[in-house]
């Protein structure tokens, strides 16, 4: 199967291989891309994904190819990594940045690119403009329920539900208090910060 994902932006061509390679029991899919970015990011998901991955560079843009179902052997302790208690990712606001219109790209990506790569947070709480991500915004909820089922713990701080009147709203997680960012400072490696 060939995917020509030249000229998408990250992270556009993982998702369309991704998409591509959930459609087959086994088999190849070719990929197209013309940034080297693209390319890591693809290695990197047939990696994770103990996939085999090869890259060419044709004329002025790569093909990287990605094998899915032939036999091929996976240290036990690789094949299913549940997600450590490593990482607490705070969310402070709706969009990523200062400008609403390309914020609101931004942070679409931002957790796309995290269900694709699978780089995911242990658990993820959404305080003050936040909290919109997981109940009101229709474009979000559903990579959010996408991180929540690879094990991702989600929340959503019920001061900031309750203060924009979205306490009935609540479409992916569950509701929670500002503990989980006191205590994740010392239950949690690290605590990062987007607001």
């Amino acid at each position: 199967m060939l995917i020509d994902a030249r000229g998408q932006a990250c992270p556009k061509p993982v998702i369309m291989a991704e998409e591509a390679l959930s459609k087959l029991e086994e088999g190849i899919v070719d990929v197209l891309v013309d940034n080297e970015a693209s390319v890591k990011n693809l290695t990197r998901f047939a990696t994770k994904n103990a996939f085999y991955s090869e890259t060419v560079r044709e004329d002025n843009y790569w093909r990287v190819k990605i094998v899915k179902g032939y036999p091929c052997e996976v240290p036990a302790e690789e094949e299913r990594k549940e997600p450590e208690k490593d990482t607490l990712l705070i969310i402070g606001s709706d969009v990523m940045g200062k400008e609403d219109d390309l914020g609101k790209i931004l942070m679409k990506a931002f957790f796309e690119t995290m269900k694709v790569t699978k780089e995911i947070p242990h658990t993820i709480f959404f305080l003050n403009a936040g909290v919109k991500l997981t109940t009101v915004n229709e474009e979000i909820i559903p990579i959010l329920k996408g991180l929540e089922a690879m094990g991702v713990e989600i929340f959503s701080c019920g001061t900031c539900l309750k203060h924009y009147n979205l306490e009935s709203e609540l479409k992916v997680g569950y509701r929670g208090t500002t503990n989980h960012i006191v205590e994740g400072m010392k239950d949690f490696k690290k605590t990062v910060w987007i607001s």
